[in-house]
């Protein structure tokens, strides 16, 4: 079965079907985020890239790619600030809307159709506002770590041993070295991609209310 789709103040944690989705945070970064493309190209699968606004601002070439290549947009802040739930509405509105602006002065007409907050830390106001802008809030069911750079066989065996139907992958292209991914996607995409359906987030997900009457999509 699926994971539970309602993560904390209703954020998304699951794909509601049986496909695997791989999620990158932290980019676009020149040395790694062109690493993922091409490995993801190689197996002809497609992710959720959930852009840091700052980023996006430095290297609009690399939204491009990322655009281009098929995969879904995901807003991550401007700046990954994981104290944000303290701060102020306009200071949220702010972190949340400078992010989509840079992705869209790269990639003009670009659909940005999902939040994920800093460090998994939200809010009841966050998911409100990232709603009220059109965006899904986007959370993950499976944590690879790898931003502690634990190893790459321990970012590949958490996925191995976590990964079931319906999971959401938490991996990173960006915010420091992420060599240790990038050997680890070498060697697990060809199982993935042996044992489950790889898909990036829908961009047309459905809101319908879970039994808090917090919105949630629907795939």
């Amino acid at each position: 079965m699926p994971t539970d789709p309602t993560g904390p103040d209703g954020a998304v944690q699951s794909t509601e079907n049986n496909n695997l989705a791989l999620t990158f945070d932290d980019g676009p970064n020149p040395t790694y985020t062109p690493q993922v493309l091409a490995l993801l190209g190689q197996y002809h699968i497609t992710a959720t890239f959930c852009l840091i606004g700052q980023n996006a601002q430095q290297y609009p070439e690399l939204v491009k790619a990322i655009v281009a290549a098929g995969n879904t947009l995901c807003d991550h802040s401007w700046d990954h600030d994981e104290q944000m739930a303290d701060k102020s509405l306009a200071y949220i509105d702010n972190e949340l809307t400078r992010p989509i602006a840079a992705i869209q002065t790269a990639v003009p007409g670009a659909s940005v159709h999902y939040y994920r907050q800093p460090g998994g830390n939200w809010s009841h106001t966050i998911v409100s506002e990232a709603m009220r802008m059109g965006m899904t809030p986007l959370d993950w069911s499976v944590d690879t770590d790898d931003w502690q750079r634990p190893g790459t066989a321990s970012i590949e065996y958490t996925i191995l041993n976590k990964a079931k139907p319906g999971s959401i992958i938490l991996m990173h292209d960006g915010g420091g070295d992420r060599s240790q991914t990038i050997e680890a996607l070498r060697t697990l995409l060809p199982t993935l991609v042996a044992n489950f359906h790889l898909q990036p987030m829908p961009t047309n997900p459905q809101a319908t209310a879970d039994r808090s009457g917090v919105h949630r999509p629907y795939f």
